[in-house]
């Protein structure tokens, strides 16, 4: 491990990450300015979307998917509301093939959706790919091959003249072996590691293809522009499909199709500067999953423009579901921090940030606003099926007194006072500080418990009786370490007839601060909750009653707060 200790004179002599010289420009700006995406605000409507889990998710994973599971993972992507699916590469493999024949021969495949299987510019594998899909209702043969500088030199060793033939070469067989199997065929071309390869060039190929596919209206061709391994900026790329939506040859019946991948973290914003270039379709995968750092993120995407009021088309209401499907099906894990499905995405530790939601909350219950605006939360948790309680508000050793209280409130009804809020919020961060963990609501209540409710370490109320004679008259019997202490007192109401009566059986001094009381909304109907502060020399004191008698409630707040005020110690 190298030593820590030599940084400064490490960075005096600038010997950190010198290769950096080692990587220059490996994209190409379009030949003419490609700007007029910039003027546009948002997406204003969804794309197509296409998934392609069984395909490049699948072929990612470290133990792909049996035939099985891609069954199962196909239906719930149906329902889920995709109307395009990449199946996989059936010339590849026995279970890829075996896996688009069970689709087409169970019947497994809804009218208005439609799979899409891929396929290299050779025409053994373009025979057995049709033969994969004979009898298939709605197929899109995606025929692909590289055309980036890299590739032609390095893998290839073939010159642009050549890279177009292969492409032209596999269109006209495509265009063939459609002609002879029985089916509904729509065609897509991929020009791969497009974001390495001039934007003149993968045009010339593109439009080779389109010549020999001639879309129509009714049979529109797709043309797929993937960032197969990430080169540039988003705003390059965006410029680059702009380019390529100006140029293509039919644009009208071209669907232009994006399929991003992750390598510089920017799959999300290639896809929605592409958007807004242009595109008409994208290519992804639920989570991200896909080679080396991803795909784009369908979900991801679709949220986002959910959270801009547009209809993603995709049902994403249960994110809790589709994860543990995901994880189910790929091993994979969903990151905890992953957007809108990521367990702690809507999670606030921070106190002024568990104030800022509990208060954002409270004016949206007061005022009932058409649109969501609540602090620190993009979106509404219920809207992708999570719950606010647990979710939102997570308790440690950083969290508030808003937090906390607003927790209790939603969870279990309790409502405590603002004063008394802060000196609960302290016990809870402090429990949480020296056990060094995160408490989940049900430990955060036994705090609550433990510390204020129906406390008798000292002594106990087990009779009080009252008569309405100048004022309030109460006769309480105290139990106190076994001994039984009667009084009788006066007050203006029963709590503060109570209260004198323990003064004067104690000899002790304090004065009631707060007093608040409500019916307790969670759990059982029948019963009360009452809070009491008491001021003593020493300071202020809490305790709570609960009971199904708002009388028995108070009195026994009052006494768990003298109790804890260890005035009978």
């Amino acid at each position: 491990m190298p030593d820590l200790l030599d940084s400064t004179a490490r960075m005096k002599g600038k010997i950190l990450m010198k290769n950096f010289n080692h990587y220059q420009k490996r994209y190409f700006m379009p030949p003419v300015p490609c700007y007029d995406w910039t003027t546009k605000e948002k997406i204003d409507k969804a794309p197509i979307w296409c998934s392609v889990d069984l395909r490049d998710g699948n072929q990612a994973l470290i133990i792909p998917m049996s035939l099985e599971e891609k069954l199962e993972f196909w239906k719930y992507l149906v329902r889920v509301g995709f109307k395009e699916i990449e199946i996989g590469f059936p010339a590849a493999s026995e279970t890829e093939y075996a896996f688009c024949r069970a689709l087409i021969e169970q019947n497994l495949i809804p009218d208005d959706v439609t799979v899409q299987v891929l396929t290299q510019s050779r025409e053994h594998i373009i025979a057995k790919t049709f033969e994969a899909l004979k009898g298939c209702k709605n197929a899109i043969v995606h025929l692909y091959n590289s055309t980036s500088v890299a590739q032609r030199e390095q893998v290839f060793k073939k010159s642009k003249q050549e890279i177009k033939d292969i492409a032209i070469f596999g269109a006209k067989l495509c265009k063939e072996y459609r002609e002879k199997t029985e089916g509904n065929f729509r065609f897509e071309y991929s020009p791969e590691s497009f974001t390495g390869t001039e934007p003149e060039f993968a045009l010339e190929v593109c439009n080779a293809v389109i010549d020999i596919w001639e879309p129509t209206e009714n049979d529109k061709v797709i043309i797929n522009l993937p960032v197969t391994v990430a080169e540039s900026m988003s705003h390059v790329y965006a410029c680059q499909v702009e380019y390529m939506c100006k140029n293509l040859n039919r644009r009208e019946n071209v669907i232009v199709s994006l399929h991003p991948h992750n390598d510089r973290g920017c799959a999300v914003a290639d896809s929605e500067m592409g958007l807004l270039a242009g595109a008409d379709r994208i290519e992804g995968t639920l989570f991200g999953n896909g080679e080396r750092t991803g795909n784009v993120d369908i979900v991801t995407v679709a949220m986002n423009m959910f959270t801009h009021g547009v209809d993603p088309n995709l049902d994403f209401s249960n994110l809790p579901e589709i994860t543990e499907v995901y994880e189910k099906m790929t091993r994979m894990h969903v990151y905890e921090r992953q957007p809108y499905s990521g367990a702690l995405v809507f999670a606030a530790f921070s106190g002024s940030h568990q104030d800022a939601i509990a208060k954002g909350m409270k004016w949206r219950e007061e005022k009932a606003p058409d649109y969501w605006n609540v602090p620190y939360l993009a979106i509404d948790p219920k809207d992708v099926g999570r719950e606010y309680e647990g979710d939102v508000i997570r308790i440690n050793s950083q969290s508030g007194k808003g937090g906390i209280g607003y927790l209790m409130e939603q969870k279990f009804g309790i409502n405590m006072p603002p004063k008394m809020r802060e000196d609960f919020g302290y016990a809870v961060k402090s429990v949480s500080d020296h056990a060094h963990k995160e408490l989940n609501p049900d430990e955060v209540y036994d705090i609550f418990f433990a510390r204020y409710v129906n406390k008798t370490d000292h002594f106990r109320i087990d009779e009080a009786h009252f008569t309405q004679k100048n004022g309030i008259i109460a006769t309480v019997t105290a139990d106190f370490r076994g001994k039984l202490i009667t009084r009788e007192a006066n007050g203006n109401g029963r709590l503060n007839a109570v209260s004198n009566a323990i003064k004067d059986a104690f000899s002790i001094n304090y004065t009631i601060l707060s007093y608040t009381e409500h019916a307790l909304e969670h759990g059982s109907s029948s019963e009360a909750a009452a809070y009491v502060g008491i001021q003593t020399e020493g300071g202020v004191y809490w305790g709570v009653g609960i009971d199904t008698d708002i009388i028995v409630a108070s009195v026994n707040a009052l006494v768990s707060a003298i109790n804890n005020s260890g005035l009978l110690k």
